[in-house]
């Protein structure tokens, strides 16, 4: 019984002491370019009046790179940080504070019911925020975009 089980583990260890590595094929490490992400002609940090932004939140996303080509949008999230008034119910004091809408979008320009709902309603010290901008460059490879956040004053 010994010799059988000692010869079943030889010839198993003697196998796979032969058997052949499967081939690895090394795929190049991507560097996606710089890019800058824009709405009309404001970048990232940009304050714009009320009626700039109610014609800016109409306008396509658009990412492009140094050399100025366009890269095709897959989806981003676009945030809507709204200023509001309440009232303490006690004192009767109003103050000032900030809701968010925000949602998950694979089409630029925002769709028009989104753009008919808020645009009407902007005040100062709200902002406009684009985030996980995933982008394709033409082989179809996928990389992150700058977040666009602008603010209304």
């Amino acid at each position: 019984m010994k010799s059988v089980l000692f010869s079943f583990l030889f010839a198993c260890t003697f196998l796979f002491s032969f058997a052949q590595d499967s081939a690895i094929t090394k795929v190049p490490k991507f560097k996606p370019p710089v890019v800058a992400s824009y709405l009309g002609i404001n970048t990232n940090g940009a304050a714009v009046t009320v009626q700039e932004a109610q014609q800016l939140i109409s306008l396509p996303l658009k990412i492009t790179d140094t050399k100025k080509n366009n890269y095709t949008i897959d989806s981003y999230h676009f945030l809507y940080r709204r200023k509001g008034v309440i009232q303490d119910e006690k004192t009767g004091k109003k103050s000032t504070t900030f809701t968010i809408v925000s949602d998950f979008f694979k089409t630029t320009p925002l769709p028009k019911t989104w753009t008919d709902n808020i645009k009407d309603g902007f005040q100062k010290d709200e902002e406009l925020y684009f985030f996980d901008i995933i982008v394709k460059d033409n082989k179809n490879r996928k990389f992150f975009a700058p977040d666009l956040k602008i603010t209304l004053r």
